[in-house]
């Protein structure tokens, strides 16, 4: 069994909702997973394969400017963005909820992420929740997905 294994899995919207809720400095990764990931702490730009300082993640915090509106849709919306990421990237990609410190910002603006802490899985079932919370806004939305041209 890896370390990865040993990770607790969010398994709902409202679950993830409520860690973002109740912690700062969160993010979510999308890979492997964090065995893969904390062998070498870095991340590679993948238009010119040049290595940078950090993994790069997205940040969960909820920005000031949200006020008081609800934390589920807040998280949804972070997922939702990169959810075609399992897709694009391959099998065994999927997201994960880390800490760690800010050490710079990749060629998206993305933090990159050092001083790495795993916390959870997220399951693929939350994925399909927060598609769903996404779709029941008022405006339509599409994940942050590149295509080639």
């Amino acid at each position: 069994m890896s370390a990865s294994d040993d990770l607790p899995v969010v398994r709902t919207l409202a679950e993830l909702a409520g860690l973002v809720g109740r912690h700062r400095g969160l993010y979510v990764r999308w890979s492997r997973g964090p065995e893969t990931d904390l062998a070498k702490t870095s991340s590679t730009d993948e238009l010119t394969g040049v290595p940078m300082p950090g993994l790069s993640a997205n940040p969960l915090d909820v920005e000031e400017w949200w006020a008081d509106r609800p934390v589920r849709v807040w998280a949804a919306r972070r997922l939702h963005d990169y959810a075609h990421l399992p897709h694009d990237k391959g099998p065994g990609v999927r997201p994960w909820v880390l800490t760690g410190r800010e050490t710079g910002r990749g060629p998206d603006n993305e933090p990159l992420v050092t001083d790495v802490r795993p916390m959870c899985w997220i399951a693929s079932g939350v994925i399909d929740e927060a598609r769903r919370e996404v779709e029941r806004q008022e405006r339509p939305w599409g994940p942050l997905r590149r295509t080639g041209g």
